[in-house]
This record gives C-alpha cells, structure tokens and sequence, in this order.
C-alpha cells in the first residue's frame, strides 16, 4: 500500500488528524512518503498551497487538489481528505446559481458514488439524487454510532413529504438548508412548516439555514448591506429556522480588513448569541 502524505494550507473541524497529515508546514527530515498530495479547500489559500507543492517535492511526486483548483473530485475516500465522520455520498448540483461554482467544477449531472460510512453528510445537493440512493443513504445513517447531521445543505425545494419522514425518523444533530436568493424563502418557509409538523421545533436549534450575505455590487446586482442583510435573517427565524450567515467570497475582492462583515458573521453564526438578541 503506498505511503501518501496529505498536506493542507490550515486546519479545518473537517482536516483529518491521523500520523500522515501535515498542516501548514514544510517537510521534516522525518516526513517519508510515495506520494504527497496537497489539499486546497478555500481559493484565498492556493498561492500557499503552491508553496507548499513546492516545498514537498523533495519528499516524493506531489499532486495537487481540492475544491480550489477547479477540478472535479473523484469518489468519495473517508478519512483521507476529511475528518472521519465526514460522508460525502454524491457529487455534482443540477442548479445554476450564479454564487456556487459546484456545478461548474462538478457538472450539473449528479453524480451518485458508492456510499461510505459516516455521520456528517457533506453532498453538493443530496435531494437531488434518486429516492433509492437517498434512502440507502438514510439506511446508512441509522447505522452509525453518532447522531446524523446535514451540513452540506438540503434544497428547500426539493424537499418532499417523505424526505421529512425519513430525517423524522432519524432524529439529526443538524440540517442545514440555505437562503441565498429572494426566490429561497417560499420553499423554506414551505419546507419550515413541514419541519415543525413533524415534531422538529424552533428552540431545538435543530434546523439551521445558511444565509448567504455580503456580495459586492456588479451589472445585475446591489451590493449587499448588512442593514439588509439582518433583515433576512430575521426572516429566516420567522420560518422556523436558526440562520448562519455565509460569506460570499469573491476571488478578487480581499475580505480580510472588511471589519462590518466579519463582525456580522459571527454575531449570525452562533445560536447562543443569535437566540440572545
């Protein structure tokens, strides 16, 4: 079996910690392996990321990967980009939102892989797959020692009556569905009174929904305001669920000193601080 070192430009909750990762760091004289293979999740960190590849190719062939490149990923290994615990059952979005490159780098079609073991379901759009793959992986789920959580997001307007009974029944740490345009709020207003039918409640902080905020102003859109901004998350609350506010990143605009921003983010990330208001 090849020995293969996986590098990352920083630590994540999702970087996996086993005795072959290294984190922000060259090679050591200890560092032996066949392959280095480099990992770039967020594109403000490639440059670092090339660094790196540079840095390690004394220890082996080095290849280079991740969401920031641009390259479709391959089938799903757990533990070796990801924590375990981290699922990712399919790949691939059938929307076309102008906010998200996945359909771009993975394709419109999704792409239904082998379902590994995990907890933590981490699909570009899993209620976009077939009744049979969902519910295998809902089967998968219920097997697991630890309690399910939807992190990678379920589509409001996707959701059906028996996606509802299935997450019902399975009881999740967490789901989170998304808000990022002004057609998103009927569906997840839909999508909150079906959640609240079924026994989820609002105080459980159960149903959470990433609420995109924060984009610059271009030919077919205002800029956002935080002023704004604040207003949809209220909305969200109105419709059951607990926001988390997300960032929209844009390659060529430097986040780093927009204070207001930052400073809204973690006031709208956290449901201890969002239910003390």
């Amino acid at each position: 079996m090849k020995r293969i070192i996986r590098v990352f430009p920083r630590r994540t909750r999702a970087t996996p910690d086993d005795n072959l990762v290294a984190v922000a760091r060259p090679p050591d004289l200890f560092d032996e392996a066949d392959e280095v293979h480099i990992s770039i999740t967020f594109s403000w960190d490639f440059e670092y990321g090339m660094k790196l590849a540079d840095q390690w190719k004394t220890v082996a062939p080095v290849k280079i990967g991740g969401p920031a490149t641009g390259c479709a990923s391959g089938e799903f290994v757990p533990g070796m980009y990801l924590r375990k615990g981290y699922t990712i059952t399919s790949r691939g979005c059938p929307n076309h939102c102008w906010f998200c490159d996945v359909w771009q780098r993975e394709g419109q079609k999704i792409r239904e892989l082998p379902i590994r073991c995990g907890w933590n379901v981490l699909d570009d759009n899993l209620l976009a797959c077939s009744e049979k793959h969902i519910r295998d992986v809902f089967a998968m789920l219920r097997r697991q020692s630890e309690t399910a959580q939807f992190t990678g997001g379920l589509e409001a307007k996707r959701l059906r009556w028996w996606h509802v009974e299935l997450l019902a029944r399975l009881h999740p740490k967490q789901m989170f569905f998304a808000y990022d345009t002004e057609d998103d709020l009927e569906p997840l207003r839909e999508a909150g009174r079906m959640m609240l039918n079924a026994g989820f409640t609002k105080a459980s902080h159960v149903l959470r929904c990433y609420v995109l905020c924060g984009w610059q102003k271009d030919n077919t859109r205002k800029a956002d305001t935080t002023e704004v901004a604040e207003q949809r998350m209220k909305k969200v609350m109105d419709v059951g669920f607990t926001p988390m506010a997300m960032l929209y990143i844009d390659r060529n605009f430097d986040r780093r000193h927009d204070h207001a921003w930052i400073d809204f983010q973690r006031r709208w990330a956290r449901p201890a601080i969002i239910h003390s208001k």
